[in-house]
Formats: structure tokens, C-alpha cells, sequence
């Protein structure tokens, strides 16, 4: 059954979330935040998406790698950790619904663990945040929140991880004897359950096996919603049948938000938006939001793989990208982006695709 057509127009007794792809400190990300006196400062790459977040109530946000801070190194792929600043200004931006599990969590072991969470525990207006932990205590503990009368619970899981010397409790490692349990309980004691997974096949446009298990393991467990990373690339949307007949809504992987990748499919992603009625505790209208994460090099650098030399970094709407698309080298415009994703993200189900000025 499609969702019936999106209203532009948010009823402002309703919730509205939404859910960016991954933040991603690559080594040119934090070469242009790095300021003369050392610091850094993120806010101006992503400060077009300020006015959109405004418009949220729940603002989901992937932080796809470590951030321990400069007592650890800072470094980018393949290895992360990015300043404290990161954390920061994800949090100015306002992300207020975070994952901090992937398969980077845990590049430079349990320390930075612990530093990372120290460092969310300090900004303000945070509703949760999940995936990696500082103790078994903290792993265990499910999330919970409220927004507008509505009980919302937060559960994050990672299906791989790029290292194997860990903690039993520093990533929660997906197991469905854990997750049913902690399913079973946010169903007793919440509205809306919010899943995050960390999934599927890198640069893969596809669901995978693993994904269509898991994913339908999840709805029968009870799940509302469940936002998808991993491949670094957009994958499609579902709408699936689960526990009692609940609807479960699904992206599979949302991609990338702040980023320096070099694959083209990469670096155009978006924002899925959920409006939750507060009248019937349900999600009531899903769509999504295209965006651009748009960089600039000479086609010479480019050739070269002169990564460092990138430069200009700042995201921007689909819908307001054809200006810098222009001066990149990327050979696409707006249009093919725009019908690539609509198309991909269709293949199962209707998702409607909007425009900034359409998110009121």
C-alpha cells in the first residue's frame, strides 16, 4: 500500500524527524575546518542545511567515525579520528538523535570510545545517542525520549566492524537474541521505535540478503523506523508488514551527508523526513529530501588523485545545486541525479521526493 501523497506543510502538532546519511571526516574535510590557530570548525561546510534542521523536532545524525579528539591523532581514512570539534558542530548544527556504531567505532580502540561519548555528554539539547559505549551498563541501556506526548525509543546495532580486537561492550554487535529482547522491551514502554543499522554492501545500490533478513527481523520484532548506513550510497526504500500488522518504514542505506568521497553517486544522498501524527502515535507521511555534497579541484589534480588539493566543501539541496555543480568536475547535472534517485529509491515502494522550499 503507497503512502498517500506528501503534504508540504508540516501540522505543527505533529513531530517531524529527520535522517541524514554519514558524517564523514576525511582528510580534506578536516584540512579545510582546520583554522591558523589550530582549531577547527566544520559549521561553515553544512551551514545550508542549518535552516532545514530548523525545521525538525528530531534530528537524526550518523557519525560514521570516531571522534576522540587531538589526543589521539587526528587522521582520516583508513584509520579515523576527528577533533572534538566534530562533535561540536554536528551538535550546533542540530543533531540531536545520534549513532555514534559502525564499522569505524572502533579504529583506535576503546579509548576513543570512552573520549567520544565524554564529549556528546557535554552538548546540550542531545535526546539520545547510541552504538558505542563506555560500559556494559551503557550498552544495555535502551534510549528513550519524548517529543509532544509521543515515547520514542532509540536502538542502534552494527552487522561488521573494520577491527576485531574490542570490548564486548565498546559496538553493539548485531545479534538477533539481543535485539529481540531490547525490541520486546521498547514495545512495552514506547510509541515509536527507531533502529539504526549499520548494513549492507559498500558502493552497492542493491539490498543485499543480509539486509532483507535483518530488516524484516526487525519489523516482526516491533520497529517503526529503520535508517540504514554502510554502503556509502544511496539504496531503496520499503515499506514492510510487521509486528501486529505495524507498518515498518525502511532506508536501507541514506548515504552519505558531510563527506569527501570520490565516487559520484556518493556525494549525491539526502535527508528521508518522517511527520509522526501525535494524535494516533503513528508515522504519517514519509518523503525525501536530495542533496549535493559539492567540492572543487582542477581536472589535472583530479587526475593526479591529488585528494588533499580539494577544497570549497559545502552541501547544498538538489534543488539548489546547479550553480556549483557546474564548477565541479563531476559531468552530471541535477536533472540525471534527480531521476537516478527517484528511480532507485522507488523500486519497492513510493517515497516522494521534495525540495527545500517544499519542507514548511
Amino acid at each position: 500500500m503507497l503512502l498517500k501523497p506528501h503534504s508540504s506543510k508540516k501540522n505543527s502538532d505533529n513531530i517531524r524527524i529527520i535522517a541524514t546519511g554519514d558524517f564523514i571526516p576525511h582528510d580534506s574535510i578536516n584540512q579545510e575546518a582546520k583554522k591558523s590557530n589550530g582549531n577547527y570548525d566544520y559549521s561553515g561546510m553544512m551551514s545550508n542545511m542549518a535552516p532545514i534542521f530548523a525545521k525538525a523536532d528530531v534530528r537524526f545524525c550518523n557519525q560514521a567515525t570516531p571522534v576522540g579528539g587531538t589526543k589521539y591523532g587526528i587522521s582520516g581514512y583508513p584509520i579515523f579520528n576527528a577533533p572534538f570539534e566534530f562533535t561540536r558542530d554536528m551538535a550546533r548544527l542540530g543533531c540531536n538523535l545520534i549513532n555514534i556504531g559502525t564499522n569505524h567505532s572502533n579504529d583506535k580502540g576503546q579509548p576513543v570510545i570512552d573520549a567520544q561519548r565524554g564529549e556528546w555528554d557535554k552538548q546540550l539539547n542531545i535526546l539520545a545517542v547510541a552504538g558505542a559505549n563506555r560500559s556494559t551498563s551503557e550498552q544495555q541501556k535502551i534510549n528513550y525520549f519524548t517529543a509532544k506526548g509521543v515515547k520514542f525509543s532509540f536502538l542502534s546495532y552494527v552487522t561488521y566492524s573494520n577491527t576485531k580486537n574490542m570490548t564486548s561492550y565498546g559496538v553493539n554487535m548485531f545479534n538477533q537474541i539481543t535485539a529481540k529482547a531490547q525490541l520486546a522491551e521498547a514495545r512495552k514502554n514506547s510509541d515509536i521505535i527507531i533502529v539504526s543499522m549499520r548494513w549492507g554492501t559498500e558502493y552497492s545500490s542493491g539490498i543485499n540478503a543480509e539486509q532483507a533478513s535483518d530488516s524484516q527481523f526487525l519489523a516482526d520484532n516491533g520497529a517503526d523506523i529503520i535508517l540504514g548506513h554502510g554502503p556509502h550510497s544511496l539504496e531503496p526504500y520499503k515499506k514492510l508488514l510487521g509486528q501486529n500488522s505495524r507498518s515498518t518504514y525502511v532506508f536501507y542505506s541514506l548515504g552519505n551527508f558531510l563527506n569527501a568521497q570520490l565516487e559520484v553517486d556518493s556525494l549525491f544522498s539526502g535527508l528521508a523526513v518522517f511527520e509522526v501524527d501525535v494524535a494516533i502515535k503513528q508515522v504519517a507521511n514519509v518523503s525525501y529530501l536530495p542533496i549535493y555534497m559539492h567540492y572543487e579541484w582542477t581536472a589535472s589534480e583530479a587526475a593526479a588523485q591529488n585528494l588533499l588539493a580539494r577544497k570549497n566543501f559545502q552541501l547544498y539541496t538538489l534543488d539548489q545545486a546547479s550553480k556549483p555543480l557546474a564548477t565541479s568536475n563531476l559531468k552530471t547535472t541535477v536533472d540525471i541525479q534527480k531521476t537516478r534517485i527517484e528511480k532507485l529509491l522507488n523500486q519497492y515502494d513510493s517515497v516522494h521526493l521534495i525540495t527545500a522550499s517544499q519542507l514548511n
